[in-house]
């Protein structure tokens, strides 16, 4: 049993921080409350130090674009075919990715990875400890959501290949979800008639969950009116949807606060190197959040480096973004875009005992990270 004792607490659904102890037992957060040392067989001393949730990103493609081991490889977009929702990031995924160290000890201790933004739809995003050497013992969560993409980066890679235009981006996702809509009619159907199972097929496969409303759509949408068209199809499909990156969506953010919809803003640490991305801006996570949306912020890793991910929000509560918000967008609210607030993303009893303690706040250039506990460990 450990004990963090003294420390100033920011738990994540609370806005006031205090000053306290946090006891934990079996990789889990036991008790919050003061005075606990006394049932501890290890203590933290965190006087002076401020406590805080592991960190989440619930976007990025680390483990799946690695240099480790003195070979590199590109593993998270297949350039083969833009339709490829059977493909799974657990069967790319790299324990041994360098970034996942630099992570965790940046207080990183929880990711959403998976296919990248080359395919209409490329596969299933899965959610990972960032601390393992076996890939099955690090999964939080297998199916996170369907990744899929509208705007440039469809048509840049297969231009050749049959998709030219936004307008064949989206009819090329009607296509496959429609396609999968007719499979399930028929496995429902055969439920009371098994000789009426349909013939195989492992992409409509792939998609049921995402018709039975058991994972979202997870859509790569820059400009305002990539937005749109997601929404339009997850409206016309009755799917649930979240949206990554929202580069222009402080530039339709009323229509937003309606849609109530989980957002994942960035990355915003880089140039603006396409046409879509001329609107980016530092401001939208804080104009979103304080309009009322649920924002995230994150880093779309190796786009900009996955440790960075609090002096990002950092970056955003120097343009305006309440700091609490900041606070949330890294680490409750990712959690909850990810589907993993059961387990993660906030200070509470029963929740895993991921933890990130730091001399000053680590959304300043000036914060230091002394600890960081994932599954109760001290990393």
């Amino acid at each position: 049993m450990i004990c963090i004792k003294n420390g100033t607490i920011h738990t994540a659904v609370k806005k006031e921080t205090f000053k306290g102890d946090i006891l934990i037992q079996n990789g889990k957060i036991l008790q919050i409350g003061t005075d606990l040392d006394g049932q501890a067989d290890q203590v933290i001393q965190a006087e002076g130090l401020e406590v805080y949730p592991g960190f989440i990103d619930a976007h990025c493609h680390v483990g799946l674009d690695v240099f480790a081991g003195g070979s590199m490889g590109m593993e998270f977009n297949e350039t083969n075919d833009p339709v490829t929702p059977q493909l799974s990031a657990v069967d790319g995924f790299n324990p041994f990715d360098h970034h996942l160290e630099l992570a965790r000890e940046g207080g990183v201790t929880c990711i959403a990875t998976g296919p990248g933004s080359s395919n209409a739809i490329g596969g299933t995003f899965a959610a990972f400890k960032t601390v393992g050497t076996w890939t099955d013992d690090m999964v939080v969560k297998k199916a996170v959501a369907m990744k899929c993409a509208f705007g440039e980066n469809p048509k840049r890679f297969y231009q050749n290949k049959g998709i030219a235009s936004r307008m064949t981006n989206a009819a090329v996702i009607r296509a496959a979800l429609r396609k999968a809509q007719i499979y399930l009619e028929k496995v429902e159907r055969a439920q009371t008639d098994p000789a009426k199972y349909p013939a195989y097929d492992q992409k409509c496969e792939a998609l049921l969950p995402v018709l039975r409303k058991e994972i979202p759509l997870k859509a790569h949408v820059h400009q305002a009116n990539d937005i749109q068209t997601a929404l339009r199809i997850a409206k016309e499909f009755d799917v649930n949807i979240t949206l990554e990156h929202v580069t222009e969506g402080h530039l339709i953010v009323d229509e937003l606060v309606k849609e109530n919809l989980p957002l994942a803003v960035g990355p915003t640490f880089s140039h603006a190197t396409k046409v879509e991305l001329l609107n980016k801006s530092w401001t939208t996570p804080g104009i979103l959040a304080k309009a009322g949306c649920h924002v995230s912020i994150i880093s779309d890793a190796p786009v900009t480096p996955l440790h960075d991910l609090p002096l990002y929000a950092g970056m955003a509560m120097k343009a305006g973004m309440d700091p609490y918000d900041a606070l949330r967008a890294i680490t409750i609210n990712a959690a909850e875009h990810i589907g993993v607030a059961d387990r993660v993303g906030s200070l509470e009893t029963g929740k895993d005992a991921d933890l990130v303690i730091c001399k000053g706040s680590p959304m300043e250039i000036s914060g230091v990270v002394k600890y960081v506990f994932i599954n109760g460990l001290l990393i």
